[in-house]
């Protein structure tokens, strides 16, 4: 029996329906080019149990040579570049994560966005743009899917249709899938580098400037308790991986995220990740619980992902006992509006607070707030170093230090604009000098990038 017979089990890919978009060139195939993919999918499969124990590379080369032996007896009708396209597509299917595997692949795509198995867009350099790729059918994307949350103890199905997860690289995944998703299973992928951004990397892409970067690296290892605010996309998690790896090495820190994002490389870490209830209801360790808990493990540092709910109390109140040096993020579109925000999200937990008393641990809890914007031309700004002065009647004072002021867009269409200083002190000036730091007067006069 032929190698194409005797693997030709499953129904074989059903033609998919051109519309107003560059087709990859897979999909313009015939319905035997694709009977020939699905063959030979099905014949690595079962071949491939014959040798339990390889790592990556090992599977990669001997999925190779088993290809180069089934085109020996099955492919005679396809040319060369047309047998090396079906096994990297296979390929990309029993060891990565399919057709999207190029884009993930990609150093300069940011993001992966599937409305629809027939419908995938890519971010790269902050622009949107459509692939050409496509999976064959819904069924195959739920395969993907499956495939990311399985080994992270999630899962996804009709009775939790939503799952936040990540892949080996820290990447971050959510996916939702039908009865919610009317247009079939949806997946984002915000992809993170392999290697994590450094300050200078900040610096060279017009994030902030050399002396902010200065500052705020005075500020953490001065033990401020420091908040990033900003949009989706605006880069807050980058940001506060970067001002994280300005923690002295002998500090002991807690991290504790939804899904494990931050790569830190000091000595002395302790990364904690909540967990979804399971399929009785049951066992959820939430955010809150994880920073209640991180309280109990001397933490010199609690550096939490993204405060999105309750766990703010908890989080001021760390702040507010000792544990300074404090490092989160939050969504906000301003420093004034995270302010705003951290309000209701302690109203979540339940206590009936006056709004004087939670405003009052919000401004004795935060000493700075950086706040970083997403411009429209897809770069990402520290827009405003903001900091927290304290009370004023009801009202918390604030006062910016430095800012990015925005001049017009060049002829290419990028944001033009500056960071410069507001001329004024920080009130803390005092407590960076009793650490050893000294502000030089050059930070707080003109403009220093354009």
């Amino acid at each position: 029996m032929s190698l194409f017979k005797r693997y030709r089990e499953v129904a074989t890919a059903p033609s998919i329906p051109t519309k107003d978009v560059q087709e990859s060139p897979i999909r313009e195939k015939s319905q035997e080019f694709w009977n020939i993919e699905a063959s030979l999918h099905n014949y690595l499969l079962e071949e491939l149990k014959k040798y339990p124990g390889q790592n990556k590379e090992q599977e990669k080369k001997k999925i190779v040579e088993l290809g180069e032996a089934f085109f020996n007896e099955e492919g005679g009708r396809l040319t060369f570049e047309e047998k090396q396209e079906i096994l990297e597509y296979v390929k990309d299917e029993l060891l990565a994560y399919g057709p999207i595997t190029p884009l993930l692949e990609n150093p300069l795509i940011s993001e992966v966005m599937v409305n629809s198995y027939d419908e995938i867009y890519y971010e790269e350099n902050g622009k949107i743009a459509r692939s050409n790729v496509s999976f064959m059918d819904n069924q195959h994307v739920m395969r993907v899917i499956e495939r990311i949350v399985s080994p992270i103890g999630r899962r996804v199905d009709e009775s939790s249709p939503m799952v936040d997860a990540r892949l080996p690289d820290g990447s971050r995944v959510n996916a939702i899938i039908p009865p919610l998703a009317l247009k079939g299973p949806s997946l984002t992928i915000r992809k993170f580098s392999d290697t994590p951004f450094t300050i200078k990397d900040l610096i060279r892409f017009g994030t902030l400037s050399e002396e902010m970067a200065e500052f705020l690296d005075i500020c953490v290892k001065s033990r401020l308790n420091i908040f990033i605010s900003g949009g989706t996309g605006s880069g807050k998690t980058s940001t506060l991986n970067v001002l994280s790896s300005f923690i002295p090495n002998r500090e002991r820190i807690i991290t504790i995220e939804d899904a494990a994002e931050l790569k830190l490389h000091q000595e002395h870490i302790v990364s904690l990740e909540s967990r979804p209830a399971n399929i009785e209801e049951k066992g959820q360790i939430s955010i809150r619980d994880l920073v209640r808990n991180s309280l109990r493990m001397r933490p010199d540092r609690i550096v939490v992902g993204e405060v999105r709910g309750a766990e703010a109390l908890d989080m001021l109140q760390a702040m507010n006992t000792g544990h300074d040096g404090s490092l989160s993020t939050g969504h906000a579109n301003s420093p004034r509006d995270i302010l705003s925000r951290l309000e209701t999200m302690v109203l979540m937990a339940g206590y009936e607070l006056p709004v004087r008393a939670i405003r009052e641990q919000i401004a004795n809890a935060i000493d700075l707030i950086v706040h970083q914007s997403r411009m429209k031309d897809g770069t990402r700004k520290i827009t405003h170093i903001t900091e927290v002065l304290g009370m004023e009647g009801d009202t918390i004072v604030l006062q910016d230090l430095f800012l990015f002021k925005e001049k017009g867009h060049s002829g290419d269409g990028l944001i033009q604009g500056s960071f410069t200083s507001t001329g004024i002190r920080p009130k803390f000036t005092e407590q960076l000098e009793l650490n050893g730091y000294s502000l030089p007067s050059s930070w707080f006069v003109g403009e220093w990038f354009k």
